[in-house]
């Protein structure tokens, strides 16, 4: 992400794309619920009124395109005022056209109950009509807002947020043209005299349920596939760093963390992380430098390069201390004042490092854990 746009987002609402995102989702969901024949009927039923389903699903749909709008300025972020402004307009601009749509519907006369047809059933009645236009044009302008900011914002973000808007305006395509194009053509196709009702009844809905779902993935993609990578790369640096952990456990003092299936993957990482820092301190007397230069004379001398000799010396020092230390031999000399790799970078891939190392290196048998004597220094 671009300088620009982060600064940007970083004064947006902290809660606002979050709350967005809810609601979006519910009411994409409510849509696909009530444009279904069998809700549309028991709506009918329930109120008494033939079709108030058609007004209520419009509703929705002008209401879940207003949503996308509105999720997607939340998004980008910006300074608060901007955002609450456009989120407002937005708003404001598709509650009168919901309130339009209901007025539309009232003055005008659908009391032949239509589940599946009603666009093209009543694509010429007075008032019904423009009712259908309207919810249309207001679904197209969301459409067409949504591809602006979406190409606009893209010139300034890479990465996984570039690939959502990618998708996103992919979506928008899907929608513009398997939705809404079909709807126009077949409720033009009644004006002037002609049937191309398939179109809106059999090719619409599929296409609008494949769009929302390419919409979904470009908002969902850029927020969870970053932790979801994270914490899968967790269980694997937890595997990974299983060796290192098993030879120098007994020298850790660090309390065992709660025991649960609720922890999650970057959790248990982090602990082991902790916990084997603390056990590299505990075995740190008995480090010895005469050893670690040996070993890096002879990793020089096998041809690796200056960083591979320097984790191979300190995981050959790393071994004898382990050694020295589960048999409670006392340290020789004065205490090394050379800092290992691992301890000196952050994150696991020091760790990882050492680990692999180690794992090549032999060592004793370790004993419980908390049995490192403690020494000054």
């Amino acid at each position: 992400m671009s300088r620009r746009s982060r600064r940007a987002g970083g004064a947006a609402p902290p809660h606002g794309p979050a709350l967005s995102a809810w609601v979006a989702v519910v009411l994409g969901s409510v849509v696909f619920v009530c444009s279904a024949p069998l809700t549309l009927s028991a709506v009918n039923r329930l109120t008494g009124i033939p079709n108030f389903g058609a007004p209520l699903t419009y509703g929705m749909l002008s209401a879940y395109s207003c949503s996308l709008l509105v999720l997607l300025v939340n998004w980008r972020g910006g300074p608060r005022e901007l955002v609450r402004r456009s989120v407002l307009r937005a708003v404001a601009a598709y509650a009168v056209l919901i309130v339009a749509l209901v007025v539309l519907f009232a003055l005008g006369d659908a009391r032949t109950e239509r589940l599946r047809d009603l666009d093209t059933y009543y694509a010429r009645a007075p008032y019904l009509r423009e009712m259908i236009v309207l919810y249309l044009l207001g679904h197209t302008a969301a459409t067409v807002a949504m591809c602006a900011l979406c190409l606009k914002w893209g010139r300034e973000v890479t990465g996984l947020l570039a690939t959502g808007l990618r998708l996103i305006m992919t979506g928008a395509a899907l929608d513009a043209v398997g939705f809404q194009l079909t709807k126009y053509t077949a409720v033009v196709a009644r004006w002037t005299g002609h049937d191309l009702d398939p179109l809106s009844t059999e090719v619409a809905p599929p296409l609008a349920a494949l769009a929302a779902l390419v919409f979904c993935a470009g908002f969902v993609l850029p927020r969870l596939l970053p932790p979801a990578v994270a914490h899968w790369r967790s269980v694997g640096d937890h595997r990974r760093l299983g060796p290192l952990w098993s030879r120098i456990r007994f020298a850790s003092t660090a309390p065992k963390p709660p025991a649960g299936w609720w922890r999650t993957p970057l959790d248990r990482l982090r602990w082991r992380e902790v916990a084997i820092h603390d056990a590299l301190l505990a075995l740190a007397p008995y480090f010895d430098d005469a050893v670690r230069e040996r070993a890096l004379a002879a990793a020089v001398d096998a041809g690796r390069g200056p960083h591979q000799a320097r984790v191979a010396a300190e995981a050959a020092m790393l071994a004898d201390a382990v050694r020295r230390a589960a048999v409670h031999e006392l340290p020789s000399g004065p205490a090394s004042a050379h800092r290992l790799h691992a301890t000196e970078v952050a994150g696991t891939d020091g760790l990882v490092e050492l680990a692999r190392e180690l794992a090549t290196t032999p060592l004793l048998d370790t004993v419980s854990e908390g049995t490192v004597r403690a020494f000054p220094g």
